[in-house]
């Protein structure tokens, strides 16, 4: 069993970044494949990118590409969400989670964080 716990999320002025962080407990986080999630106010939980186990591959949602970069430090146990170019329908909780292997659906994942808020103004 692996927790997640997210942090880095605030209020931007649209056009500005922010860098998510996901910290991992346990011993086995780089067995996980690694993803991004987000969900607005009465809107579904959506897909934002995800992440291979070694960090060598990673895949994005088309609303996101180009602008979003998720890596990983299997050394901290960190998965990030570097979010630049941001837009007000940007703005949502952003959630990381685990899967075993890359995933796209959100009942392919086995963990989930708490959640964290973002915000882009405009």
């Amino acid at each position: 069993q692996v927790q997640l716990v997210e942090s880095g999320g605030g209020l931007v002025q649209a056009g500005g970044s922010l860098r998510l962080s996901c910290v991992a407990s346990g011993r086995t986080f780089s067995t996980y494949a690694m993803g991004w999630f987000r969900q607005a106010p009465g809107k579904e939980r959506e897909f934002v990118a995800t992440i291979s186990r070694s960090g060598g591959s990673t895949y994005y949602a088309d609303s996101v590409k180009g602008r979003f970069t998720i890596s990983r430090d299997n050394a901290k146990n960190t998965v990030y969400l570097q979010m630049n170019s941001l837009k007000p329908e940007d703005t949502a909780v952003y959630y990381c989670a685990a899967a075993y292997g890359m995933k796209w659906t959100p009942d392919e994942y086995a963990y989930w964080g708490q959640g964290t808020q973002v915000t882009a103004s405009s």
